[in-house]
């Protein structure tokens, strides 16, 4: 009975883990304090056109999650401390960039900066995570979303507490330039921190995985990316979360314009991504530990897509309530919901869809095609903020539907009893 209650807290504990998850915590941390208020600066201060700050942030979406196939392609064949280090330095120096940036060129320059940066250390971490999530899951029979939920979790944890610090910089005055110097100065101690405590390559080494066996992957690269890009079911699963991607990216185009439109500035803009993050870092491992025993991953996977279409449509119908928020709070709150069944489903499934050596690879791959995906869908939907409500919301609503029919051609996945 004890035993069974132990393996969550084990895996906790574990110092690869524990590095793993603290890691995600401090990224998000740094990275949400600036986020939240990229949109309205770049429209407010810089004054460009809603289309020109859909695609701003598209593009830093794309150079983030477009390239993730080659963060992880590096991952595969150099371990993941020397990308994570890099990817460190290239996020301050963007987010320094950013601080000063005031012509469209620099600031897209210095978003792709800080958008590449992330796609060279995310998926070494989220591969990482991975690989410690299926070890633990043959060791002691606990599903593997447990532990991913626990990473996701923590990177919440951060994102709870990044946009409060970007409100309060901006409530003495700072500006956005104090929140993009907090968020680089975050970084600084990540990159400190991880060049003392992250293992090399040869220390990491635990015999799942060999260095010969990746130097083998590495020697027919060609292969090993014809073996991702030409797996059916992953590309199926790809596409399916991609939609997750575009639809989670309006919190940062289509939400801010919902609450101005609604309360006249985006001064509570901090607090709904707050109400997100404490939703997950309260209910992501207990909604993650019943789900996983009750549901298969592709059935977690299609009812997370299917809840977070529903947030989408229940905006233009739910009345305004107090301070006109009620219709931005029930977004935030069914898109929450949904990625905490959907995101530790998907990221579960992709270790059953390929070899275990190209498990970077694929990690990187699945980020990257969402990423194409919001580079189109960024700048629509930013055409479309003008739209009346009910045809906005119905297409942002018809895009994870969509997603959640791709998921239900998926194989049932480990939980299939």
């Amino acid at each position: 009975m004890s035993t069974r209650a132990r393996p969550r807290i084990a895996s906790a504990a574990t110092p690869c883990l524990r590095l793993l998850t603290t890691t995600q915590f401090a990224f998000n941390i740094g990275f949400f304090a600036v986020l939240p208020y990229l949109a309205a600066h770049l429209g407010s201060g810089l004054s460009m056109a809603g289309w020109l700050v859909g695609l701003v942030l598209g593009l830093r979406t794309f150079s983030q999650q477009g390239l993730f196939v080659v963060g992880g392609a590096l991952t595969d064949r150099y371990g993941p401390r020397p990308v994570v280090l890099a990817g460190c330095a290239l996020r301050i120096a963007g987010f320094g960039w950013l601080a000063y940036a005031d012509s469209t060129a620099t600031v897209i320059a210095a978003v792709l900066l800080i958008g590449l940066a992330a796609a060279l250390f995310s998926p070494a971490v989220e591969s990482e995570t991975a690989r410690e999530a299926v070890r633990h899951e043959q060791a002691t029979g606990t599903p593997r979303a447990q532990v991913l939920a626990l990473f996701s979790a923590a990177g919440q944890a951060g994102a709870f507490l990044g946009p409060l610090l970007g409100s309060l910089l901006l409530l003495l005055g700072g500006g956005f330039r104090a929140a993009c110097l907090a968020g680089a100065l975050v970084f600084v101690a990540v990159l400190v921190g991880h060049a003392r405590l992250m293992p090399r390559r040869e220390e990491a080494e635990n015999g799942a995985i060999t260095r010969t066996a990746q130097s083998a992957t590495t020697s027919s690269a060609a292969s090993s990316w014809r073996a991702v890009f030409t797996d059916r079911p992953f590309l199926v699963l790809c596409l399916a979360y991609s939609t997750y991607l575009v639809a989670y990216n309006q919190l940062y185009l289509s939400l801010p314009a919902e609450v101005e439109r609604a309360t006249g500035s985006q001064a509570a803009l901090g607090w709904l991504f707050a109400l997100s993050s404490l939703l997950v870092v309260t209910l992501q491992l207990p909604l993650t530990r019943r789900s996983a025993h009750r549901m298969t991953p592709r059935t977690a996977l299609v009812t997370g897509l299917t809840v977070v279409a529903a947030g989408f449509a229940a905006v233009p119908f739910t009345p305004g309530g107090p301070g006109g928020l009620l219709p931005g709070a029930v977004l935030v709150v069914l898109l929450t919901l949904g990625q905490m069944l959907l995101v530790p489903a998907a990221r579960g499934i992709v270790p059953d869809l390929v070899d275990d050596r190209r498990l970077g690879l694929a990690t990187g791959a699945l980020s990257s095609v969402s990423g194409l995906a919001v580079l189109g869908g960024s700048a629509a939907t930013g055409a479309l903020l003008g739209a009346p409500a009910p045809v906005l919301w119905g297409v942002l609503a018809a895009v994870p539907l969509a997603g959640a029919a791709l998921a239900f051609t998926l194989p049932a996945g480990h939980g299939d009893k």
